[in-house]
């Protein structure tokens, strides 16, 4: 039996490369293509597709439809597979993607879309509750951990990661005192703790907090990618 496939691509010329390389695969049938979030939904209701192949970003706010609809459908169709296929290599969006679990999810970069054979691979996998990762993904989650790793972040105590966070966020000493529930003092110690391990002692006070702050920020990062 033909695995079925719905297609959510708002570039008409991309939309209509993919029907052509997906009608060439005699196991496959390209039973919708659509151009926006709303309509891709409506298809999805409406056919009963075993595979979406959707890009990542399409009307109405281009910004992470193809993540959005992945989510819905693990809701209410969780049999169906998804292909997000996308532009960006930042593996934030994959790692989203995933969130409820790696079964029929797959994320492809673009470029690998003109391969009609990885592409197909892809959509196979998931209809067979496979996943499939971009190499390029996995590369940028092996050098996420890696840095995290290493940061002199790790050096931190709990109580020294606290105040470090309300750094962040912009308050003063007095602020995070009461905020943490310590005595000024007691935060003036934690903070010079923190510049201490983070290498930061020699620096001007106004820049301490600033290359701090970004190095939580930095950590934090890589940190949400791992945990998704």
């Amino acid at each position: 039996m033909a695995i079925r496939v719905l297609l959510g691509e708002d570039s008409l010329i991309v939309r209509e490369g993919i029907v052509r390389l997906l009608d060439a695969d005699d196991e496959i049938v390209v039973v919708a293509a659509v151009g926006d979030l709303h309509s891709l939904r409506e298809a999805c209701a409406r056919e009963l597709p075993d595979v979406v192949v959707t890009d990542i970003r399409m009307p109405p706010t281009h910004t992470d439809e193809g993540i959005r609809i992945a989510a819905e459908l693990h809701a209410s169709q969780p049999q169906v597979g998804v292909v997000v296929i996308s532009q960006y290599a930042d593996p934030v969006y994959a790692l989203a993607l995933f969130e409820h679990g790696s079964d029929r999810r797959a994320y492809l970069l673009k470029q690998r879309v003109h391969n009609r054979a990885e592409l197909t691979a892809a959509i196979r996998a998931v209809a067979a509750d496979g996943s499939v990762v971009d190499s390029q993904i996995v590369d940028g989650l092996v050098q996420a951990r890696s840095r995290a790793e290493h940061s002199p972040l790790n050096g931190l105590t709990v109580r020294e990661r606290e105040v470090l966070t309300e750094i962040a966020k912009g308050k003063s000493n007095t602020a995070i005192a009461e905020t943490l529930y310590l005595t000024k003092r007691a935060v003036e110690k934690h903070i010079n703790a923190i510049f201490l391990k983070l290498r930061l002692a020699d620096a001007e006070d106004t820049s301490k907090r600033v290359k701090a702050t970004l190095m939580l920020l930095s950590e934090t990062e890589s940190t949400t990618l791992e945990l998704h």
